[in-house]
């Protein structure tokens, strides 16, 4: 619909060129002019009445049509536009997250956002510049075989140059356009990256060194502009000579002819005003060519990203009702990308019910083993089972949906503290909100907010503290009801007072649930059913917290750093492989991570 609007709008477009021929007709020829002859009208103020009722009908014609096409354009523009953003945004939902590790959210962004904003603009003008040009040749083409068959040749002559031109150029802009969109990628990710990071900016005094970082980088994406449009900018110009070419070549031959009586004085008028009107759009090809390079770079990268495949792909499997919540994690390797491994051979087991914790120095493997329960990642070898179903074989919602995962690095969306406490259950009811924050001992500091539940957290919470913060984590989790519960550092980043509440909350979340813990401080876990210590990628020890201290191995060495209490064997030394004295401190080798 919208090419057809734009076909005939063009149409009544080149119509007054022939009306005012038809004019000129009416003056010179009187009785046996054009007009006269197709209306059987003699009279010559008769014929320019009927002259200017078609000129009337034309120019309305023509501005309906125009109407009609820009809507069209434009609208199919934005529906294109934003099922384009759209399928890519949930394309990229449905990769790995490794995938994410190694790119920068800004490039991303810059592909959703501002590539698909260029092939919208291609769509608003460049797609009605390229029909209206085509039909432009093509009618005053025929007008012009029709009534100066033999002169035709002229008008057309500078076509092919014009067209060399045009691919020429567009050939020599593609890669300056591509170089664009990457550099604008760049700055998008350093923006984005920058704006996150605002805090630690302004902590280290880096606001200048960071703008004159963004100033050097939009300085490329400005170069990278200029660039192609040096390039671009020359083509109008060099076209403009053709078009002279042509155009003087009818107005002298076609007056001559005019002037021995060979050519009627209205035809030439019309030949004089349509040869404009035949070369002169194509010098928008320019303009249009610059905005389908611009549109196809940003095809180009939107299309190599919906061509990414996802490597984790979900299982079409159910887990038997009900859920148990039985973990087990079958002799696992795992290694990032081409690296070393991380996780070698670890094999443990969760009974349903139980609380287990995993503790270790950091980069033992402990967080990778929780991507792995979620299925971020698969493993490189060995199964993670779920009442004795492998996880690969089940869909994301299936799994998910009977885990609840609360990570140290906490994600608050920018909304309503309500609206995060629901955002993995939001058909949840106002008094279902509030038990999950009773129980996860958040309802005291919610209540006493400006707004209580509808208070604005800020973007990524940070209007809240980092406790608070943690303990709205823990509520979201809770509200899911989740079978098996899943903690990765969970109280890392709080005070004394608040690891306190947290661990009284988890203490009752834990209560009917399978709770695997990812731990530094050993404080909050020496309460589970068992402990799993790892190192270098395996596990080394398991028990509870006494058996472990019996042991005098890794884990009685770390709760030794973190407490100050030296356990102690039957012969008054320290546990196997430690070097010092009675009375010495624990060697330094060990993790310090945590206080």
């Amino acid at each position: 619909m919208a090419t057809i609007a734009s076909i005939l709008n063009k149409t009544f477009d080149l119509a007054p060129p022939f009306l005012i021929g038809a004019a000129v007709d009416i003056v010179v020829q009187g009785d046996d002019s054009f007009i006269a002859d197709r209306f059987a009208v003699s009279d010559p103020r008769t014929q320019l009445l009927v002259l200017a009722g078609l000129t009337v009908a034309v120019w309305l014609l023509e501005s309906l049509f125009e109407y009609v096409f820009r809507v069209l354009w434009r609208n199919l523009a934005q529906d294109i536009q934003h099922e384009l953003r759209i399928d890519t945004y949930g394309h990229v939902q449905a990769l790995e997250v490794a995938y994410f590790e190694d790119r920068q959210t800004g490039g991303l962004l810059a592909i959703m956002n501002d590539d698909v904003n260029q092939l919208e603009r291609f769509l608003d003008i460049g797609a009605n510049e390229i029909l209206q040009v085509l039909t432009t040749v093509i009618l005053i083409g025929a007008a012009f075989f029709v009534l100066i068959g033999d002169l035709a040749w002229l008008a057309f002559a500078p076509m092919p140059v014009i067209l060399w031109g045009t691919f020429r150029f567009q050939r020599a802009l593609e890669p300056r356009y591509a170089l664009v969109r990457e550099r604008a990628g760049m700055l998008s990710g350093s923006l984005s990256n920058n704006l996150q990071g605002i805090a630690t900016i302004k902590a280290f005094i880096a606001e200048q060194r960071e703008i004159d970082r963004i100033g050097a980088e939009s300085h490329d994406y400005a170069e990278a502009n200029r660039a192609a449009i040096r390039l671009s900018s020359a083509f109008v110009p060099l076209i403009r000579v053709a078009i002279l070419a042509g155009f003087t070549a009818i107005l002298v031959l076609g007056g001559l002819r005019a002037l021995d009586g060979q050519l009627d004085i209205g035809i030439y008028s019309v030949m004089v005003f349509i040869t404009q009107r035949l070369l002169w759009p194509l010098t928008r090809l320019g303009e249009t060519f610059d905005l389908y390079q611009r549109g196809m770079a940003s095809t180009r990268r939107i299309l190599d990203l919906l061509e990414v495949q996802p490597r984790i792909v979900e299982g079409p499997g159910v887990l038997a009702r009900p859920v148990a919540g039985d973990v087990e994690l079958e002799g696992l390797d795992f290694a990032y990308g081409d690296g070393a491994l991380v996780l070698k051979d670890v094999s443990l087991q969760v009974p349903a019910g139980q609380t287990h914790a995993i503790v270790g120095a950091t980069g033992a493997g402990k967080s990778t083993i929780v991507k792995l329960l979620l299925r971020l990642y698969d493993p490189t070898a060995g199964r993670v089972l779920l009442d004795g179903t492998d996880i690969r074989t089940l869909s994301f919602a299936e799994l998910r949906g009977v885990t609840g995962f609360v990570s140290q690095d906490v994600f608050l969306f920018a909304g309503t503290v309500a609206e995060n406490i629901a955002y993995g259950r939001p058909d949840a009811s106002e008094d279902q909100i509030r038990w999950a924050a009773e129980l996860a001992e958040a309802h005291g500091f919610i209540s006493a907010l400006p707004q209580g539940y509808d208070t604005l957290v800020g973007e990524r919470g940070q209007k809240l503290s980092g406790g608070q913060r943690q303990r709205l984590s823990i509520a979201r989790a809770i509200l899911t009801d989740p079978k098996v519960f899943i903690l990765d550092e969970a109280t890392s980043a709080v005070d004394n007072e608040t690891e306190a509440a947290i661990q009284r909350s988890l203490e009752r979340v834990a209560e009917q649930r399978t709770t695997i813990v990812i731990a530094h401080r050993l404080s909050t876990i020496r309460n589970a059913d068992r402990i799993h210590v790892l190192h270098d990628g395996q596990v080394v020890e398991s028990g509870d917290h006494d058996e472990l201290l019996a042991l005098r191995g890794r884990y009685a060495a770390l709760w030794s750093v973190q407490t100050g209490e030296e356990p102690r064997g039957a012969d008054g030394r320290g546990p196997p492989g430690w070097t010092h004295g009675p009375d010495e401190r624990p060697p330094v080798s060990t993790d310090t991570s945590s206080p």
